[in-house]
């Protein structure tokens, strides 16, 4: 197994997109096409199915009972401890929650076959403390932050759980389903990062489920680096203190210097290559020379050697726009410090592997067009590894994602736990 990872590793490295989004237009092999199609023409697959299909309301019921259950960034426990429960509901063989939050419930494999098959959705979502996530209907559709970005994923999880109990259905390789943490933004990945890098389990494949609609299939991470940049200086009165050294001033020349030299360089003849000021903040009133000032930078990229040139230029330039502040005749000074607070690698999987081409050809069996792309997903940190893995769509209809006015509406709903599951059949070995 560790071969084949280095294998797959090396394969992984060199490939990239020439740009973002979902534009790869695949070759699926005949022997899949028909894996999947034998797969679909079983009895206990047909029942399974004809039982996400009556279930849909549960589904619902089950995804309306997690949203409304907070989980802001870093505090994913109270609806972690429901997940769970609904596992053990839906059959769990054990189910435990491991030190960085995730959640696990396993379906044990008939055979001696050694590495789990993984099927993930994420508990956190992006909003803070004390939002309002009470679900409304308007007609058919449901209202409320994070319906659809993640918890709809969580409770097409615990479907397919339910459903492979019911139906008796059994892979030769252990399943587990995943509920994890700290997917979204300063969450960092922190959940999937235990996972492959900590936690010991032996994982030989991922399936992760996240927003969109069916046909989207991630094979590919979008690497980023996120950084706060901090200034301190010594404060003062604007008036009495007037001329003494200001953070804010030093922040307006910081984000000049790197946006001008950034802009420069990703403009270039370069795989597509970003960076955003999203965050500044700092000061206490109008009338105060601040103590502080603060901003915080997101840069990505395709290819890492254009991520690492671009955090380059960060830390160069702000080394750069300091000095020359400080240098300007300012009484006193300025100092700053870098702290890094996101990191997800770049990776990208060969559509040959066989967890992509399953994936392709039962996306193909529901009349959807396959098409490969790449995001910045749970999957960043298995691909980048090496490890089979994809990241495939909810399904239904939605919108409003990371807003407070997010939707979905639950049009063929059905069609996408059917897909996962039968994507999670094909690669753990459906016991006939």
């Amino acid at each position: 197994m560790h071969m084949l990872r280095t294998l797959i590793l090396l394969m992984v490295l060199p490939i990239f997109l020439p740009c973002s989004g979902w534009s790869q237009e695949p070759v699926m092999a005949p022997e899949y096409i028909k894996e999947i199609n034998t797969l679909k023409a079983n009895g206990q697959v047909k029942l399974a199915f004809d039982r996400i299909e009556k279930e849909d309301a549960e589904t619902v019921r089950d995804m309306i009972h997690l949203t409304e259950i907070l989980a802001p960034p870093f505090g994913e426990g109270p609806k972690g401890q429901a997940f769970a429960e609904l596992l053990r509901q839906a059959g769990a063989d054990s189910v435990w929650t491991d030190p960085e939050g995730n959640v696990f419930g396993l379906r044990k494999g008939t055979a001696t076959e050694t590495g789990y098959v993984g099927l993930d959705a994420h508990l956190d979502v992006v909003f803070p403390e004390g939002t309002d996530v009470k679900v409304r209907y308007v007609g058919d559709t449901l209202k409320a932050p994070g319906i659809g970005d993640d918890t709809r994923g969580l409770a097409m999880v615990i479907r397919i759980l339910n459903v492979m109990k019911e139906t008796g259905i059994r892979t030769r390789k252990d399943l587990l389903f995943v509920g994890s943490v700290g997917e979204e933004g300063l969450g960092d990945l922190r959940g999937m990062k235990y996972i492959f890098n900590q936690s010991g389990l032996n994982i030989d494949s991922w399936i992760a489920i996240d927003g969109g609609e069916i046909g989207r299939i991630s094979n590919a991470g979008l690497g980023s680096k996120r950084y706060k940049v901090i200034i301190r200086g010594p404060g003062g009165h604007s008036w009495g203190a007037f001329g003494l050294a200001n953070p804010h001033h030093a922040l307006g020349k910081v984000i000049d210097q790197f946006s001008t030299a950034a802009w420069v360089f990703t403009s270039g003849d370069i795989s597509k290559t970003s960076f955003n000021v999203g965050r500044i903040g700092g000061g206490t009133s109008v009338n105060s020379i601040p103590f502080e000032s603060w901003m915080e930078v997101d840069m990505r990229a395709l290819d890492p050697e254009n991520l690492a040139e671009v955090e380059k230029i960060l830390k160069t330039t702000v080394q750069q726009a300091i000095d020359e502040y400080n240098a300007s005749g300012v009484k006193g000074k300025v100092e700053y410090g870098l702290e890094p607070i996101g990191d997800r690698p770049s990776g990208e999987l060969p559509s040959s592997l066989p967890l992509i081409q399953r994936t392709m050809a039962a996306t193909a069996s529901f009349g959807e067009t396959p098409v490969l792309g790449r995001g910045s997903t749970n999957i960043n940190i298995p691909v980048s590894l090496g490890i089979p893995s994809v990241c495939i769509g909810r399904g239904g209809k939605g919108g409003g994602a990371h807003s407070l006015h997010e939707w979905y509406l639950n049009e063929d709903g059905a069609k996408a736990i059917q897909l996962a599951l039968l994507i999670a059949l094909a690669q753990a070995g459906f016991e006939n």
